[in-house]
């Protein structure tokens, strides 16, 4: 994002769409990422990795299989995507570029989520630390090289961002492989199907997609509100969304641990324990995301400046920054707990929050808002808003325990 910004703001902006478009992909990983994650995690607290590391395998089939379908509508269908969106004619143009290689890569993309994930279950989180510091020093490296045309290389702008994308995925992928080979990996590849626990995962994981999916399209339809305020305030977002990443970065780690952590020890029959997990998670989360919400209120301007110099853009970003630099520590409950109720298999619960709360708390107070006129500044605090109700709902269900007897 970086480098795409010293390209354009419009490339900045296209990139930033494909971000939103790559969650509604995320929505058929979530079929069998989910439901993989609360089996996986149960099987290794019950001590049977066999059984786990054959699911993996079934799990890899199945996630290749559908990247295929993903592929094509993906390549053929990139510039209908943003024009559906409203974007200008400069977004969608630089976006369908993007868009189409990063489909061809899909296949490594939908892997790479499954075996990171697979193995944040079974509680391997180092490996896939070290994969991923080589995977974004290769990503950075190619970036700079084809993106500006570094090393005897052609400068292809916003389709260098995008091979690179693709070749730092076929490196985690290659790295995942070599590592599961190993006797003593917390997983193995045993080509072993079982047709049973295939359907278990689809059991918990139809709802964890289902809720992903009305989530993700009430995102775009979130982000096609932003776009009608125009180029800046859609880069701004963007910029401002980048930045936070940095802010979500504890609570996705201490979500995947509340995850694995709340599985296993259900897996072992500990229901006590599996409860505690969660709460400590959320303890050192929501105090690491609170950390940086400090710094995304104190310094916002100086965080955008090295995405962009554009004014207008810098102006929104900063304001976005302020207002969610206020809300970190509700989005650290929101997403521990969640990931916590993922991990016990309560893909039903979470799917009920997530919907209603995002289309009555964000959707369509946004939409009324920009129908009366008001500012996009307004979009943001009504964001906020939504996320402080979130993490008090989740708050509240986690506390009440009855997600801890959820059967997989």
């Amino acid at each position: 994002m970086l480098m795409v910004g010293m390209v354009s703001v419009s490339a900045l902006a296209a990139v930033g769409m494909s971000m939103q478009f790559m969650m509604v992909i995320n929505v058929l990983m979530t079929l069998y990422v989910v439901g993989g994650n609360a089996l996986i995690s149960r099987f290794i607290g019950q001590g049977r990795k066999r059984r786990a590391s054959s699911l993996l395998y079934g799990l890899t089939v199945f996630a290749i299989i559908l990247s295929v379908f993903v592929t094509i509508g993906g390549y053929f269908g990139s510039s209908h995507i943003y024009e559906l969106m409203g974007a200008s004619e400069d977004v969608v143009s630089q976006g369908s570029m993007y868009f189409k290689i990063l489909s061809l890569g899909i296949v490594v993309i939908f892997i790479d989520n499954l075996l990171y994930n697979a193995l944040s279950a079974a509680g391997d989180t180092k490996s896939s630390l070290y994969i991923k510091l080589f995977s974004a020093a290769i990503n950075a490296f190619l970036n700079y090289t084809l993106i500006f045309g570094h090393f005897g290389f052609e400068a292809y702008g916003i389709e260098g961002a995008a091979y690179a994308t693709v070749m730092a995925y076929i490196f985690n992928v290659i790295a995942y492989y070599i590592l599961l080979k190993k006797p003593n990996s917390k997983l193995n590849l045993i080509p072993i199907i079982r047709m049973k626990d295939m359907k278990r995962v689809w059991n918990i994981g139809w709802s964890a997609a289902l809720d992903r999916g009305i989530s993700s399209m009430s995102f775009l339809v979130f982000i096609s509100i932003i776009t009608a305020y125009g180029t800046h305030g859609l880069a701004g977002y963007q910029v401002g969304l980048r930045i936070e990443g940095i802010a979500f970065m504890p609570g996705f780690g201490f979500a995947i641990a509340a995850m694995a952590l709340v599985g296993q020890n259900l897996g072992a029959g500990n229901k006590g324990r599996a409860y505690n997990m969660g709460v400590i998670s959320g303890r050192i989360a929501y105090i690491f995301m609170g950390s940086v919400g400090i710094v995304l209120i104190t310094i916002p301007e100086v965080l955008v400046s090295f995405f962009t110099q554009d004014a207008a853009t810098i102006q929104v970003a900063s304001f976005y920054l302020i207002l969610v630099g206020l809300a970190q520590i509700p989005l650290a409950i929101m997403f521990v707990y969640s990931g916590a109720l993922r991990g016990a298999g309560a893909t039903k619960t979470t799917l009920k929050v997530n919907v209603l709360s995002l289309w009555f708390f964000r959707v369509i107070p946004s939409y009324i808002a920009y129908k009366m006129g008001y500012g996009i500044i307004t979009i943001f605090i009504i964001m906020n808003i939504e996320t402080l109700l979130k993490g008090i709902i989740y708050w509240y269900i986690y506390r009440k325990r009855a997600w801890l007897n959820t059967k997989v």
